[in-house]
Order: C-alpha cells, then structure tokens, then sequence
C-alpha cells in the first residue's frame, strides 16, 4: 500500500480512537454539519429520492451521513480504509436500529470491489481530498448507473485564509500533508467533466452568514472563495 494511504489511515484510527464529540451529532472529528446550510442543502436533495435505491456513502468515516438515507428508505453500503471508523459506523447504525438497512465494508475507494452500475446514488462527504481525484472519479463513474447521481460536498482551495487555517492544522497534527495538498479546485469540476455528462455546482460559506453569502456569492468571481461547494455528477461517461 502506498505510504499516503498508510498515512491517512494512521490518521483516522487515531481520531477514531478518540471521537471529538458524541458520534450521533458529529463526524469523528467533532463537527457538527448539520448546523450548516450546505449539509442542510444535501440532506433536502437527497429526501425524497432514497427509497429502494441502493447508495454508496463513499468514504463513510463514522457512518454519520449514512443515516440519513437509510431512513429514507435507501440500502447504504458505506465504505472507508479506517477500520477504527468503520466500528464507530457499524455501532452508531446499530444504536439506531439501522443495522439492517446499512453494510459497513473496509475498502479503498480508489479500487472499488464493486461491479460496473451498482449504485443508484453517491454520497461524497468530503472523501476526493484524502484521494487520488482521478482514480477516484474513474472508479464512481463505473460503479454508478447510467441513471444515477453523485452528491458531494467538499472543501473549496482558493481562499488564501481558509488555506492558511488548513496549514495550521497540518501542523497540529489535524490534516494530513495529503489532504491539505489536494484540497477541491475548481480545476477538478473540469476533470470531472472527463467522467460526467452533467456537472453541476452550488457554493456556500464565504462569511458564514448564509443571507450575506447568498448575496455575495451571485457574484461569479467571487464563488471559488467560498469554503465548501457541493456538486452533483450525473449521466456517467462509460468506457466503449
């Protein structure tokens, strides 16, 4: 396995071991998402749109946006390289009595054991920074059905003070090298663009007032300043 992988397993075994808050309202390290609008934007995409369908919560962590859609009505199957997390997802699930509506499976998301068209929808909670974007993107476009969706929220890597946050928490031991290198750019909804026929994107938290945001981020210059962006891929390009 490659040393970036062993890396950024090391890290999430560790946080893992030591969950920053109570697991049913945080991810593994402690932030509460819900409390966003551009999570509360995905949870109301995804309602409604869940039952019966099989989805992916691809590098699941702690398994806190697996929930969600397995109350939906969705069969979730959430995968992820730290075993540590895996058992916080599997137990998390199982205080729910979602236990049968969830799977929990060690993988590398760059080498999905799945067959070509096995999910119905995607979720993406932050996973393409930990990865190789282009083997990850070639790998979901496989596996998605030709109707299906990719849902995804990520950190944006433009703004000069957001980056300089994640330095300093590189140097805490808070982000991997890795992961702070390969923070989302805009370069990658092009890449994206290889693998999907519909790429489409929405940006939130550039003051963190969502009023003022919703303002400012009309403005076209401004959106890749915003802190997260959430995207939806559609129609995957298969191979001929």
């Amino acid at each position: 396995m490659e040393i970036r992988k062993q890396k950024e397993i090391e890290h999430y075994d560790h946080i893992a071991r030591n969950p920053g808050r109570p697991m049913a309202n945080a991810d593994i390290e402690g932030w509460q998402h819900f409390r966003f609008s551009s999570y509360r934007f995905c949870r109301a995409y995804l309602k409604n749109k869940c039952q019966s369908k099989k989805l992916l919560d691809y590098g699941c962590g702690n398994g806190l946006h697996s929930v969600f859609p397995a109350r939906q009505g969705a069969d979730v199957v959430g995968i992820d390289l730290s075993e540590n997390s895996l058992k916080l997802a599997r137990l998390h699930a199982q205080k729910l009595d979602l236990a049968e509506k969830t799977k929990f499976i060690k993988m590398d998301c760059e080498a999905l054991e799945f067959s070509d068209n096995s999910f119905d929808i995607v979720w993406d909670g932050g996973t393409f920074s930990s990865l190789d974007i282009k083997k990850a993107l070639s790998e979901l476009a496989r596996t998605l059905k030709p109707d299906g969706f990719i849902l995804g929220i990520e950190t944006l890597g433009h703004n000069p003070l957001f980056n300089f946050k994640r330095k300093i928490n590189q140097w805490r031991g808070r982000r991997t090298r890795w992961a702070v290198d390969h923070i989302f750019k805009m370069a990658d909804l092009k890449l994206a663009q290889k693998y999907f026929r519909n790429v489409k994107v929405k940006f939130f938290h550039l003051t963190f007032i969502d009023w003022i945001d919703n303002l400012l981020l009309k403005i076209p210059w401004l959106k890749k300043y915003a802190f997260k962006i959430v995207f939806v891929f559609s129609r995957p390009k298969k191979p001929s």
